[in-house]
């Protein structure tokens, strides 16, 4: 039995063969619609989300299964207090396979190491995000053609963004990628990001503070949101938070084929102008997870 909790878990063949899938469940998606029938998937959301759980709970619905789980851990045994590992033991007699999202890092390792079904991580702190990694692929393969020879930028939160760390993990990978990391000092990725992936790997990367000087060189721009709360003072955030928002001004800047991408929720460091821009491919970044989580379900359920 496979689980699926960093993104590293999958070798570069499986993930061709999970993307593979995804395009032909893209392209024909009525021939995969009854394929999970009779199977159960439970999504244990101990945080919130919105994409996250309603593309699993649509994947599993499209395949032609059924959903049973909870969004929140209030609404959960969690809030009496029970642990993770009793909770997956119970739902392992509910459900055939499990998508858990929780706020400490290590919690879907955890029920994984308990679970007698296939447990996928759907987020784990400032940890890995391997399912959005996933579809951040999905979206550079069939939008760009590619995932290697690309110069791609993150910007904003690099240090907690657990979507960074993971697409870094998974990129690092294929050959001749090149990082341009924009943040500011508060938030750079994290030193073992830095020494045990990128220079351990001799990864081409660097680190800057301007975002307007390097949208020339991006194949991709990574946007996450500059969040006021990580900051030791208000001041730094007034004085920086400006500098990594994307507008149309900053968009005539890049390439006439460069991709922008965000995981979502957006809330203000992207500007709404941006978003008729056919280079913004962050909405259609949300649909293609729909059908990467497909592919992902009928992998661990070893229908496909």
């Amino acid at each position: 039995m496979k689980h699926l909790i960093s993104p590293l878990d999958l070798s570069v063949s499986e993930l061709e063969d999970i993307l593979n899938l995804a395009s032909e469940i893209f392209n024909d998606k009525k021939k995969y619609s009854d394929i999970c029938h009779g199977k159960k998937l439970a999504t244990l959301f101990y945080e919130p989300s919105t994409r996250t759980r309603l593309s699993f709970e649509a994947a599993m619905l499209n395949l032609g299964g059924s959903v049973l789980g909870f969004s929140s851990a209030d609404s959960s045994s969690a809030a009496k207090g029970e642990s993770v590992a009793d909770t997956i033991r119970v739902i392992s007699s509910y459900a055939d396979i499990c998508a858990m999202r929780h706020p400490k890092e290590g919690a879907p390792l955890v029920a994984s190491i308990y679970s007698s079904i296939p447990v996928i991580n759907a987020g784990d702190g400032g940890h890995n995000h391997p399912t959005q990694t996933l579809t951040d692929l999905f979206t550079i393969s069939k939008l760009k053609g590619r995932l290697d020879n690309l110069t791609v930028g993150f910007c904003g939160d690099l240090k907690f963004g657990r979507t960074v760390h993971s697409l870094i993990n998974a990129l690092v990978r294929y050959k001749n990628v090149h990082f341009v990391l924009v943040s500011p000092d508060e938030l750079k990725i994290p030193a073992y990001l830095r020494e045990e992936v990128l220079d351990a790997n001799h990864i081409s990367y660097e680190e800057v503070k301007n975002l307007e000087a390097v949208l020339p060189d991006l194949d991709l721009l990574y946007m996450t949101r500059v969040q006021k709360e990580r900051f030791f003072n208000e001041e730094d955030y007034i004085r920086l938070k400006d500098s990594f928002i994307l507008d149309a001004k900053k968009m005539s800047l890049a390439k006439e084929d460069m991709l922008v991408l965000h995981p979502l929720p957006r809330v203000n460091e992207i500007s709404t102008e941006v978003d008729n821009d056919k280079r913004a491919v962050y909405f259609k970044q949300a649909e293609f997870g729909v059908y990467v989580r497909m592919a992902l379900i009928m992998k661990l359920l070893e229908v496909a």
